[in-house]
Parts: C-alpha cells; sequence; structure tokens
C-alpha cells in the first residue's frame, strides 16, 4: 500500500509518496517519489501578510498534479500540512476551500509546536539514549528545534526564524533573544549536547564541504563553507557552483541560523539527517493506521 505526504511550506512544496510494508509486527516505508516545486509562498505571506492570486493559482495548479499521481498509485491514505507561510496568509484559509473544491484534497493549516512534534517525533526511536541532542529544522518560515535526551523529548519550540523572513528582513530582534534563551536553557544542564540538521539547505551545505563523505558537519567546518558561500555572489553561487535559484538565495542565511543554533548550544557536531515533515507525517499515517489494526 501507498501513503502520501504534502509539506506545503514556505519555500518550496513537495510531495512524498512511500510505499509501506509490514513484516511482523514491524511497520516500515521507504520514499518512492518525492517531487519538489520552488512556489516560495513566504515571498508574499511575510511581506503582505496574503498570498496573490497568482501564488494561489500556483499552488492549485501544484496540488491538481499531486492529486493526479496520488491516483496513480492508489494511495490509501495522505495528509498535508501547510507552514508558517500559510498561517500568516489572512487568506490561507480561503485557498485551502478552493483547494478542497477543486481537487478534493484537505489542507491542514498546522502551527509550529505541531510543526516540531512532527518533524522530530519519527526520530526519537533511533537515537541513542545516552546522547543529548539538539533537533534543528530549517525552514523559510520558522526553524523548529527539539531538545532530546534519555531517549525522549525534553522540550521543543518553533521560532519565526528563517531563511526567507531573514533575506526579506522579517526577523526581530525579539525572536532571535527568545530561541538563544530557548536554547540556553534547556542544554545548559546537558554534558554534551549533539546537533541533528534537516532540510535541503544543511543537506546541500554538506555536499559543498570537505565532510562530504561523513554524516555529520562539524562547526569549524560549516562556518568555513559558509564563509567560501559568501565569497560568490549570487549569480556566481548559481552559474559557478551549480546551485539552483531557489537555493543559491537562501544557504546563507540557513547557514547562519544553523551557526547561531550551534554556538548557543555549545555543539561542536551536527548530523544531517534527509528525513523531514514529510517523513514524519508517513510516520504518523503509520501510528493511526496500524494502531487501529489496519
Amino acid at each position: 500500500m501507498y501513503y502520501a505526504a504534502i509539506d506545503i511550506g514556505s519555500n518550496a512544496i513537495r510531495l512524498m509518496i512511500a510505499a509501506i510494508t509490514r513484516s511482523g509486527s514491524k511497520v516500515s516505508y521507504k520514499k518512492k517519489s518525492l517531487i519538489r516545486i520552488p512556489l516560495r509562498l513566504g515571498d508574499e505571506a511575510f511581506r503582505d501578510k496574503r498570498l496573490s492570486e497568482t501564488k494561489a493559482e500556483g499552488l492549485l495548479r501544484a496540488m491538481h498534479e499531486f492529486k493526479h499521481l496520488m491516483d496513480k498509485y492508489d494511495v490509501s491514505d495522505y495528509m498535508a500540512c501547510a507552514t508558517s507561510a500559510m498561517r500568516e496568509a489572512v487568506n490561507g484559509p480561503a485557498i485551502i476551500e478552493e483547494v478542497k473544491d477543486k481537487t478534493g484534497l484537505e489542507i491542514r493549516i498546522i502551527d509550529g509546536k505541531t510543526e516540531a512534534g512532527i518533524i522530530s517525533g519519527h526520530l526519537q526511536a533511533t537515537l541513542e539514549k545516552k546522547k543529548n541532542y539538539l533537533y534543528i529544522d530549517v525552514g523559510g518560515g520558522s526553524t523548529e528545534l527539539s531538545v532530546f535526551s534519555g531517549g525522549g523529548i525534553q522540550a521543543s519550540a518553533s521560532f519565526n526564524i528563517g531563511t526567507i523572513r531573514l533575506m526579506d528582513k522579517r526577523d526581530s530582534e525579539d525572536i532571535w533573544k527568545e530561541m538563544k534563551s530557548f536554547i540556553r536553557t534547556n542544554t545548559r544542564d546537558l554534558k554534551k549536547v549533539y546537533g541533528i540538521g534537516t532540510g535541503g539547505n544543511i543537506n546541500k551545505l554538506i555536499k559543498l564541504s570537505d565532510e562530504k563523505k561523513k554524516d555529520y558537519l562539524s562547526f569549524s567546518q560549516l562556518k568555513k563553507t559558509y564563509d567560501y558561500l559568501r565569497s560568490f555572489s549570487l549569480k556566481e553561487r548559481i552559474e559557478v557552483l551549480g546551485l539552483n535559484p531557489d537555493r543559491a538565495d537562501v544557504i546563507i542565511p540557513a547557514s547562519e541560523i544553523f551557526l547561531s543554533v550551534m554556538e548557543w548550544g555549545g555543539i561542536r557536531k551536527i548530523y544531517v539527517s534527509r528525513k523531514g515533515l514529510a517523513d514524519g507525517i508517513i510516520s504518523l499515517l503509520i501510528e493511526k493506521n496500524f494502531r487501529n489494526g489496519q
């Protein structure tokens, strides 16, 4: 059987279709299809607090395409979540209703705390209980943080600090102070904290670094890669380094966010995860359906 996860983010929207398998009591999944569309809803949502007709039409077209692919796979269950940009767009609910009327797909606007919980929840079983971790998901509109210790989540929060907000100067000093306080408060009693980073930017950063054959980045290597990227203009990052246009600009503020979080948490090493909100959604669907004996 197949499940689908739709992540409507501030920089891009994604569809992941996963094949679900069961062996005895163990249920697992494998990605079969992953589509990313750089719609960048956050540009307008954070500046104007609403989405233009053009952006709304772009979202509707994408949902039509996603629905068509889901039908081809005969998806048996799905969940679509919209995050920071749609939270701030005053016409977000109306756009979601239009999508439902024209495609049949239901989209749920989730708050930051729910987003943080979904993203980090599926990691818990994979972490070493004797180690402490700070999970860091940097998006276009927000950064989700979760502190793990003793094998469980000790604290989780979402902050309106994201790559598009930084580029558009829509962040605030107070929010930065809140995030710094959260990190310091929840890590100061932990002897050693490892970072776990997720999202397209941290995955691209490790590929551009000298540590691309490893599954982690040291603080010094991340800083070195950041300085290297900053030595190129936006145009050069696209033409010389081969970055996609919608990655070449946001990767600089993303680096700044990761470096700040690592510094405040005393983190010297950040493991790079390829899993994000879509994986968390699939895990929720598995828990819902198999918990009920399906």
